[in-house]
């Protein structure tokens, strides 16, 4: 099994990898607290990837499960190590639970315009690039643009 859902035990693993160098330039720091709340309420759910003996090597959020858009946010997506293919995989994985388990109509994200790491296995999966926002994050002492992409159930299927 690739994910599992994830539980308050799993936070100081989802804080640590929140916090390496590399999630540091293009994930939002979340406080604890932040964390726990986001999992206990029913509004989102965690999943992680583990590896064989037992280590969190990866996290993401869906977020909007109450939503009656049917719109799910994929509000993270996070690995350890880089350049293996366990991002693409958990994204394949995440993307078939949003549309095959949760009944999502369209599963959406933001990613940094600067981010092309992530930018091009969301492309590759048929996400749809849908615009520009200006300046919508900060990340140290400047203000970032966000690119918002989708995937619509049509085109998942």
């Amino acid at each position: 099994m690739l994910l599992r859902l994830a539980t308050l035990d799993d936070i100081p693993a989802i804080l640590a990898l929140e916090r390496t160098p590399m999630a540091r330039e293009f994930v939002g720091q979340w406080s604890e607290d932040r964390h726990r709340a986001t999992l206990a309420g029913g509004n989102a759910r965690y999943f992680v990837s583990e590896t064989d003996w037992g280590e969190v090597q990866g996290y993401a959020i869906l977020r909007g499960l109450q939503e009656s858009s049917l719109a799910i946010e994929l509000k993270r997506i996070v690995i350890a190590v880089p350049e293996r293919g366990l991002g693409r995989r958990m994204l394949k994985e995440v993307m078939r639970i949003a549309f095959c388990e949760l009944g999502a109509h369209r599963l959406f994200l933001d990613v940094y315009e600067d981010n092309a790491r992530a930018r091009h296995p969301y492309e590759s999966l048929g996400f749809q690039y849908e615009g520009l926002m200006r300046e919508a994050a900060r990340r140290e002492d400047h203000w970032c643009n966000l690119c918002l992409m989708s995937i619509l159930e049509t085109e998942y299927n």
